[in-house]
């Protein structure tokens, strides 16, 4: 073996913020070989050279795939631009810039001819994928014309190491393999192979590699995320496209390229197996079409059957795992939004060798496990031969049925045209419920098929024709124009009112957006407006409900503040389509007052000013009860501005790109005022990162507020209030703390200091009931803020905090939390109830909409605690699954706690869940301001 010294800069790096055909038989890469002891030994190159096309093994210091080595961004991005200069069956472009600066390669591979016709193949797949105006003759023959598109992506989550490893060899055998099967394929697909995440691949390979012993190496202890901002989390992104790589890859899928089929490469395995291979399990989302289902099935069986005649055993399906086709937002989920194939594969292995565990059910064949694998030692090697395996068998279907697949996201692109021009009824978990309950007994399962009509097609219950949102009524104009853009980075198609209009009575202004679901994408657009309806998911009648995987409700309209109104009847209007992202409409300063500005509090937008302002030296105020301005009224919490050569130049450069008004007025307005001053932040973060964390460093970072991140051990150490004015504890960022009628997650283990680098040593540690929880109440008391959200709000009760969990069990004064058969609410949008004269929820309006997750809720049991936001209905549920959702009745989901001079803030409602819901920024960007400017005031 030989021995890889540890890349150059590593510390900075770290500091850095069906057609089941069987498959023609072919060579497959070299296996390691298993002896009779289980054992395995190296065998020959996993890929063997080819003259003229530079292969792996002799590139790279070490052939990636084999024991002990890992491949980095920079050494895999040089191999691309040499197979680049070297093959005339590949291309490579760029696709964007990575959160930390690094180029996003995509490797477009395909025939010569065909390499010099892509942007042929490209409109070919924007007109069939988009379907508008093309007839069905069209569209027939433009999908004999065309080629399928296929995608396939590596590296997403960076300690998933097989994919990119792989993917290296995957390239090298299609550039130069001279079988009929490669030969074919390349001729009827154009295969974009991307690499999704290259800043995770560098962290995670350069940290590996820097032991010289191999078998010391490992990247369990990475020390920080490895996507700069949400980690394991920009796999969650997709539909919010939040960060630079997501919107990269969108680009490519909905905008450019319109890939039929998605292949989305992750690891690991289910236990005692190799790879999880789509079917998946139920539920699959109802706004689907059922063509991209089934399709994605046949793939998925295509998948298996290949392995199975290759005799590689040990591919699961369905319910050997967690994985649905319920949540939209992630890379292999959002394309069926999009009547694209979405396959995930989840496989075992990684560059340290591993043994497959002997599961005794495991080793029966059964229709989601068709062919078992006995326990044995696994090398990176065996999962890339897999990798290349399924690799084949996605291309070869797409070349095997091309014609069909690209003629079918016509069929489905128009077929959310049609249902998108006419009347149509979505059947729900709901409305199954209501026939039941309408049909009584019935017999053998079945009621009186006149119920559809009578409960189901009713007008009410139409689905849309479209969305309008008046620009007019929105409280947070800014966050509404960014919600439509999350839509056109999606490719949906938003239009915008030249003139004004009228539908069913209402008049719109100029400028109105409008949001038809006569359109390709119908299903993202439907998804992103209505609200979810999760079944109630049983394994048995009467049983625990089933944890879905991920959220159950997101609906993006209701996070993010939006006010529309949803059109049931066919409309016209004088609208163009966006042809890319928009701008919200340019703030203004209004009037012609001297005294100062005066800015609403609604708009997110208003913290950046205020952090402009605060940072230059100027002090705004927050006005405690209503303003006229203008003929306006502003609501509480009103920013008052007084006008200085400074403040006028900040607050004029500021309102026009902002999109919030000032208003100039000539006197200070009335009322008493809180005044504001600069805040020093501490965000909590811990060794290894939190993805909680990560998502709120990004979010102060776009609102600009001044901020470090702050660990455990300096909690315990440093002179706090000397060095803050706020410690901000996102949800897991303190996991040793327990408290009653919490569940306790554990925290997971850090590596010894001696082994990690000097200068994140200081980045170990965890937060202590013993000696952290004392210091932060001594912060507390001195004037300081602490912000607690989700599961660290059992920081708030060990501070001593007036409140008690309320969604809890009391058994002779044992307390803990509800067992999941009596409360269960797997991340869902509820409706709450708001108090909006306290600072905590200025700018907010009376009724809103918070994103809750399996979470505790407080009841207040004592003085200097108030409740700002209270779940106030029997049923607050607006999107997604609440069992037993009566338990949140007049309980709190915010808190504002007096702590000596100081403040807690618990938020049992997650305010910042992955930046989606900015409907809620403001409960917590609130609190970094307001808690320091009370502090010590009565």
């Amino acid at each position: 073996m030989k021995r890889i010294k540890t890349p150059a800069g590593l510390a900075a790096l770290l500091l850095a913020g069906t057609c089941l055909t069987a498959p023609l038989a072919l060579p497959s890469l070299a296996l390691a070989e298993v002896t009779a002891d289980g054992t395995t030994t190296e065998a020959s190159p996993l890929t063997p050279a080819v003259a003229g096309v530079t292969a792996p093994k002799d590139f790279f210091p070490q052939e990636p795939g084999t024991d002990y080595y890992l491949a980095n961004y920079t050494q895999y991005e040089a191999y691309l631009k040499l197979l680049d200069q070297q093959s005339d069956r590949m291309k490579l472009e760029s696709f964007g810039t990575t959160e930390e600066g690094r180029t996003q390669w995509m490797a477009i591979v395909s025939t010569p001819e065909n390499l010099a016709n892509l942007e042929r193949y490209k409109d070919i797949a924007r007109r069939l994928a988009k379907a508008e105006g093309v007839s069905e003759d069209e569209a027939r023959q433009l999908a004999a014309e065309g080629k399928a598109v296929v995608w396939i992506d590596a590296g997403l989550h960076a300690t998933e190491t097989v994919t990119t490893q792989g993917q290296v060899h995957v390239l090298y055998r299609l550039l130069t393999g001279q079988d009929a099967e490669t030969q074919r394929t390349l001729n009827d697909t154009i295969l974009l192979f991307g690499h999704v995440n290259p800043d995770g691949l560098e962290l995670v390979a350069d940290w590996y590699m820097r032991k010289d012993k191999p078998e010391e190496r490992s990247f369990r202890d990475i020390p920080r995320l490895y996507q700069k901002y949400t980690g394991h989390d920009n796999n969650r992104d997709s539909y919010m496209v939040t960060q630079a790589e997501t919107e990269n890859v969108n680009r490519i899928h909905y905008r450019e390229w319109f890939p039929q089929i998605v292949y989305n490469q992750h690891q690991t395995g289910p236990r005692g197996m190799v790879v999880f291979i789509p079917p998946f399990r139920d539920p699959f989302n109802y706004n689907l079409d059922s063509l991209v289902m089934t399709t994605t099935n046949e793939l998925g069986t295509a998948m298996h059957s290949r392995l199975v005649s290759e005799g590689k055993g040990g591919s699961g399906a369905d319910t050997v795992a967690s994985y649905s086709t319920w949540h939209n937002g992630m890379v292999r989920s959002t394309p069926y939004y999009h009547n694209a194939v979405g396959i995930l594969t989840e496989i075992i292995g990684g560059p340290t060798p591993e043994d497959i565990a002997l599961v005794p059910e495991h080793q029966l064949a059964r229709s989601d496990l068709p062919l078992p694998i006995a326990p044995r030692k696994w090398h990176l090697r065996d999962s890339i031969d897999y990798q290349w395996s399924m690799n084949r068998a996605v291309i070869d279907y797409a070349a095997r049925n091309r014609e069909r697949v690209l003629f079918n996201m016509w069929r489905m692109g128009m077929n959310g045209i049609e249902r998108g021009s006419t009347d149509t009824w979505q059947i729900t978990p709901s409305d199954v419920d209501r026939l039941r309950a309408a049909g009584g007994e019935g017999q053998r399962g079945a009621v009186d098929a006149g119920l559809m009509a009578s409960v189901i097609r009713t007008s009410e219950n139409r689905e849309a024709r479209g969305y309008i949102i008046n620009p007019e009524t929105q409280r947070d104009l800014p966050a509404s124009v960014a919600f439509l853009n999350t839509l056109i980075k999606n490719g949906v198609d938003v239009e915008v009112a030249e003139r004004p209009f009228t539908v069913n009575g209402t008049r719109y202004p100029a400028g109105s957006y409008v949001v038809k679901t006569a359109q390709a994408y119908r299903p993202h657009v439907l998804d992103m407006f209505e609200p979810q309806d999760h079944p109630h998911n049983t394994d048995y009648p009467g049983g625990p409900p089933k944890l879905p995987y991920d959220v159950a409700g997101y609906t993006l309209a209701y996070q993010m503040g939006v006010n529309f109104d949803r059109i049931q009847d066919g409309f016209e209007a004088p609208t163009t389509k966006a042809t890319d992202v928009l701008s919200a409409p340019a703030g203004r300063v209004i009037g012609s007052g001297r005294a100062g500005y005066v800015i609403g509090h609604e708009a997110n937008n208003s913290f950046i000013l205020t952090n402009r302002l605060l940072a230059a030296g100027i002090k705004p105020e927050w006005i405690s009860q209503s303003v006229r301005a203008n003929g306006e009224t502003l609501g509480a919490g009103a920013i008052w501005v007084p006008a200085s050569e400074q403040a006028t130049a900040i607050v004029r450069e500021a309102v026009g790109p902002l999109g919030i008004d000032a208003h100039a007025v000539a006197r200070r307005p009335a009322g008493d005022g809180m005044a504001l001053k600069p805040v020093r932040v501490g965000l909590v973060d811990r060794y290894g990162g939190v993805m909680s964390s990560g998502w709120t460093r990004w979010l102060l970072e776009q609102y600009e507020f001044p901020f470090e991140v702050v660990y455990p051990k300096a909690l315990d150490t440093e002179d706090l209030n000397a060095k803050y004015d706020v410690l901000v504890f996102t949800d897991t960022a303190a996991p040793t703390l327990s408290y009653a009628g919490y569940r306790n997650g554990g925290a997971w283990s850090q590596p010894a200091p001696e082994t990690v680098p000097d200068e994140m040593r200081g980045w170990l540690g965890e937060v202590t009931a013993e000696t952290t929880v004392p210091r932060i109440a001594e912060f507390a008391r001195k004037g300081g803020t602490v912000v607690t959200i989700g599961n660290s709000n059992r920081l708030a009760h060990l501070l001593g905090a007036p409140i008690e969990p309320a969604l809890v069990n009391n058994e002779n004064g044992r307390v803990t939390p509800l067992a999941t058969t009596d409360f269960f609410l797997p991340g869902s949008v509820l409706s709450a109830s708001v108090e909006t004269t306290n600072p905590l929820a200025y700018g907010m309006p009376e009724q809103a909409d918070v994103f809750f997750s399996n979470g505790q809720t407080f009841r207040v049991t004592g003085e200097g605690a108030k409740t700002v936001v209270t779940f106030d209905s029997e049923n607050p549920l607006r999107s997604g699954w609440a069992h037993h959702p009566e338990r949140l009745k007049d309980t709190a989901a915010v808190v504002d706690v007096d702590l000596g001079e100081g403040k807690v803030f618990a938020y049992g409602a997650e305010v910042t869940q992955r930046a989606q819901p900015h409907g809620t920024f403001r409960l917590f960007f609130n609190g970094l301001l307001y808690g320091p400017a009370s502090a010590g005031r009565e």
